[in-house]
């Protein structure tokens, strides 16, 4: 499958798939009410004063408590760390996003992570740093779009849709329809802007050098600029990525998206075309790791 596939306004392939933060702050509020200290028999009792002795007493326990706090925070480099789900081989569904203390990456591939661990970790990472590729405006340039796909895709699958994914990025309808100009490039005075921002991964399956997992991710794409035509918006996704081990890396056989999760939108007021231009070019992307 292509990566033409990520969002809908790029109509059904072959396959007939359609291509084409809303955070909610959770918690109760509570009214805590501070009764006096002192007699009980006297409403404005005042506390006594402390002693020095406790003062330094107390002082010592909030210092040691913060050492405590750091070194149990502190990263490291061994899998003694990690959390019990991420250590089980074979096992499926969630779970909690954490510091396992792995690296996720050993490199990049061009600016793509790359060298991924062999294992679930390393699975899921490679999935979610894949994702943020694919939708990368990286991918309506010719030579750009070559690079990802060799560095994403597994090498004879990259190879057979070369000719596919140039057909999709360089027909000039298409471009046009998007408002784009039929090289591929933004018109002047517009920034173009496709990103995909990973959620969260779920490992679906695994096997020694074979895995599924699924990237759930929000996706904005259009053109910021005063008189654009076609604004910047956002779509949710969930894509499944079949993973193959090939050459010391995880690298990418097929892939099946659909749509949503979708969260409920905010009433939230749409940022200006100018504001929306600059953020896209002051906040740079993550690396992403399970």
């Amino acid at each position: 499958m292509s990566p033409g596939d990520e969002h809908d306004y790029r109509g059904k392939d072959q396959g007939g798939r359609t291509d084409d933060p809303y955070s909610t702050l959770g918690g109760t509020r509570q009214t805590r009410t501070r009764l006096p200290d002192g007699d009980p028999g006297h409403p404005h009792a005042r506390r006594p004063v402390r002693n020095s002795r406790s003062l330094v007493t107390i002082t010592g326990i909030v210092v040691l408590l913060v050492a405590a706090i750091a070194f149990a925070n502190r990263g490291g480099g061994s899998d003694d760390n990690a959390s019990p789900d991420a250590k089980k081989p074979g096992t499926t569904g969630s779970a909690p996003t954490a510091a396992t203390g792995t690296k996720p990456v050993q490199g990049k591939n061009g600016t793509i992570a790359s060298g991924f661990a062999h294992d679930e970790q390393g699975a899921q990472s490679a999935a979610a740093n894949y994702s943020v590729a694919l939708v990368s405006d990286g991918m309506f340039t010719q030579a750009r779009r070559r690079e990802i796909s060799e560095a994403v895709y597994a090498p004879d699958v990259a190879s057979a849709r070369q000719s596919d994914l140039d057909k999709i990025y360089s027909d000039e309808s298409f471009l046009t329809s998007i408002g784009l100009n039929p090289d591929g490039s933004a018109p002047e005075g517009l920034t173009f802007i496709s990103r995909a921002n990973p959620v969260g991964t779920k490992m679906e399956k695994y096997a020694d050098d074979t895995a599924s997992v699924a990237v759930w991710y929000s996706a904005l794409f259009g053109l910021a600029g005063e008189g654009s035509k076609n604004p910047v918006s956002e779509s949710w996704y969930t894509t499944t990525y079949e993973l193959r081990w090939v050459g010391g890396d995880w690298k990418i056989s097929d892939f099946q998206q659909k749509d949503g999760p979708v969260p409920v939108g905010r009433d939230q007021a749409a940022s200006s075309a100018e504001e929306m231009a600059d953020a896209v070019q002051q906040f740079g992307g993550f690396t992403y790791a399970r």
